[in-house]
């Protein structure tokens, strides 16, 4: 009995699907164009997901790797010996950055036991300030592609309801020049035109939850990043360098 059911319901979702895809088929040109956008738009959203599921998941494996080596140096001067062996990734950038700018404020400071000379006031605050723009570009590099996830997830609703009034105006045109306005006259007409609609929510439910995924995945990445920056002057007041 349960198989019976099973291969019924099987069975009337194939005729589902079937006359769904009827209803493309044999639409309007508006009802072929808008499908045809939203495939387009179903294609990149996907390909974005995959894109930054993966970059995502490489950066996780990269971030675990650079604080296992940080955590394992004593001093700040090991610390850039075994970062500089490491591939590059955002932490790394952020790091050399910030190593590169206090060795031309403090030349030679790096590997010196104490320092004499601290950085001043405004030096500090400049360190944190380049610390912060590269922190800023890491940003700017990370979000690329997370935008147009959420232009997909906007526009392919809207795509989908554009489509669906005009095919409910194109049904109740021909139901006026027809002169016949039972329910199964307008019924088609109204049922291919929701096709549109059901395309525009498909599209547009994965690319929205991506973009939120995704964000909050940067949101957690760049908090970690500005929690090195953070740490890493706490390290050059440690040693005695500013």
């Amino acid at each position: 009995m349960d198989r019976l059911i099973l291969a019924q319901a099987g069975a009337g979702a194939t005729d589902e699907l079937a006359t769904a895809w009827r209803m493309i088929v044999e639409g309007t040109i508006s009802t072929h164009l808008i499908i045809g956008l939203l495939v387009v738009f179903s294609l990149v959203s996907w390909t974005l997901l995959v894109w930054k599921y993966r970059q995502f998941r490489r950066l996780r494996v990269e971030a675990g790797r650079f604080h296992d080596h940080v955590g394992a140096a004593l001093r700040l001067e090991d610390t850039y010996h075994r970062v500089v062996a490491l591939p590059e990734s955002p932490f790394t950038r952020v790091f050399r950055r910030g190593v590169d700018f206090f060795n031309e404020l403090r030349p030679g400071a790096l590997y010196a036991e104490s320092q004499t000379r601290g950085l001043s006031p405004a030096q500090l605050e400049v360190l944190r300030l380049v610390l912060e723009k590269e922190e800023g570009n890491e940003r700017d590099e990370l979000s690329h592609g997370i935008q147009w996830l959420a232009i997909v997830a906007t526009v392919s609703p809207l795509l989908g309801l554009l489509g669906t009034v005009l095919g409910v105006m194109n049904s109740f045109i021909g139901v006026s020049h027809s002169g016949n306005a039972n329910i199964s006259a307008v019924a088609p007409g109204i049922a291919e035109a929701l096709v549109t609609t059901v395309a525009g929510l498909v599209v547009a439910i994965p690319a929205a939850m991506g973009y939120n995924y995704f964000v909050n995945r940067l949101n957690l990445l760049m908090g970690e990043l500005e929690g090195f920056s953070s740490e890493f002057i706490g390290t050059l007041a440690r040693e005695g360098k500013i």
